[in-house]
């Protein structure tokens, strides 16, 4: 089997995989429960280790090697350093539990959730980003793309959710602070 197939047969399989966590697991137990269960949360978060690590899927045995420009490499390096500084950073102010989908009680809209609804999305993005300078290839561009797609949707999934649990509260923070990056409005 070629590693155009394996590639193929991987992506697609992880890409449904995700959406039904993300559209049916998890959005039964936010419609259900108010909050996720362990089991839904841990595949939520098994999901997402998995796309972490699927670059080792079409990156060669020598992948840590970067043939790309050094300008690139500098700017590749520093977008995954980045992104997993703003991830880490916007996953313990949020708590491990509510990153988690496991407490969902209050609405956390101080520190880096003054600038982003969803900086871990944001951070996640420019590590996507990263290894798409370091290794361009249309593998990395697949990944990259379904990576996206699913945590929008995971994104929709906790907004509705959220709209649900916290209604005018939530809906005032979504007209002051950007989904993912711009520039926050001042409230009305």
């Amino acid at each position: 089997m070629s590693t155009q197939t394996i590639y193929f047969i991987s992506i697609s399989l992880l890409t449904g995989v995700s959406i039904l966590v993300m559209r049916l697991i998890v959005r039964r137990d936010y419609l259900k429960r108010g909050h996720l269960t362990l089991s839904s949360s841990i595949l939520q978060a098994i999901v997402f280790f998995i796309f972490g690590g699927f670059p080792t899927i079409y990156l060669s045995a020598d992948w840590p090697v970067t043939n790309v420009h050094l300008i690139l490499r500098v700017t590749g390096i520093s977008s995954i350093t980045i992104g997993l500084a703003i991830l880490l950073q916007a996953l313990f102010r949020l708590g491990i539990l509510r990153s988690l989908g496991l407490r969902t009680d209050d609405l956390k809209i101080t520190d880096s959730y003054r600038m982003s609804r969803n900086p871990q999305v944001l951070g996640c993005f420019l590590y996507v980003a990263g290894f798409t300078i370091l290794w361009p290839s249309w593998y990395a561009m697949g990944w990259g793309l379904s990576l996206i797609a699913v945590i929008h949707l995971m994104v929709l999934t906790e907004e509705e959710h959220l709209r649900n649990k916290f209604s005018q509260g939530y809906e005032h923070y979504c007209k002051s602070v950007p989904r993912y990056l711009g520039y926050p409005k001042k409230p009305e």
